[in-house]
């Protein structure tokens, strides 16, 4: 898997802290932007519930090496871009899968997954070669790799990182998810700054389905 941040909104930080303070404010964003303490200030906005305000920060991502399997999840989150690569004209002459670990750790289950789709990329291979590959393509596993491009604002990060970096979430997704999370941290810290499941934040949610393992709650 490799997860690259594209493009970003530059000085996200900042220009989410002067939309929101022009909310309240005589002046427009352009002349409140650099003055004050951005980071106080989007932090109090957005502990007020003003969660809109940091939806002016868009972040694109480019994430290849990840399974059929993942983006089937990841376009469940309707409020982003997506593009994907396209069975149906990118013919896949490798036989390039993701193994989940648990597979992977396990000599014998390892051995029948991978003369599995040995034999499938072995008929993908013929049939590609006589039918179009949008016909051949539904040979294919859900574990097959695919690269796709994702675009999101804030307000969406936070809540695909509130659902997708929860030790419940899938583990390819939940890989991706972190790696996206550290990405977006690295260059809008403030935003970012308590990102991830909610037990980051305050009590797990999961109730009886909670996996037992917080990664830190805040002291009362």
């Amino acid at each position: 898997m490799r997860v690259t941040l594209l493009s970003y909104t530059r000085d996200a930080d900042e220009i989410c802290a002067a939309a929101g303070r022009s909310c309240y404010s005589e002046k427009p964003a352009d002349e409140i932007l650099g003055t004050g303490d951005a980071e106080k200030s989007l932090r109090q906005i957005v502990s007020m519930g003003h969660h809109s305000v940091i939806e002016h920060a868009v972040f694109t991502f480019s994430v290849s090496g990840v399974s059929r399997s993942l983006t089937h999840q990841l376009v469940r989150h309707r409020i982003a871009s997506f593009s994907q690569q396209s069975q149906r004209y990118v013919p896949l002459r490798a036989p390039t899968y993701v193994v989940p670990h648990t597979v992977s750790d396990d000599p014998v289950a390892l051995k029948i997954y991978e003369e599995a789709m040995e034999k499938i990329w072995e008929a993908y291979s013929k049939l590609v070669d006589t039918v179009p590959a949008e016909d051949a393509r539904y040979l294919l596993p859900n574990g097959c790799t695919t690269n796709i491009t994702i675009t999101m604002n804030a307000r969406e990060l936070l809540h695909f990182f509130d659902l997708r970096c929860c030790e419940r979430a899938q583990w390819e997704i939940r890989e991706m998810a972190d790696q996206m999370l550290k990405l977006c941290r690295d260059v809008s810290p403030t935003i970012f700054k308590d990102a991830g499941p909610p037990c980051v934040r305050g009590p797990c949610p999961e109730g009886s389905k909670s996996c037992g393992h917080p990664k830190r709650l805040k002291k009362p």
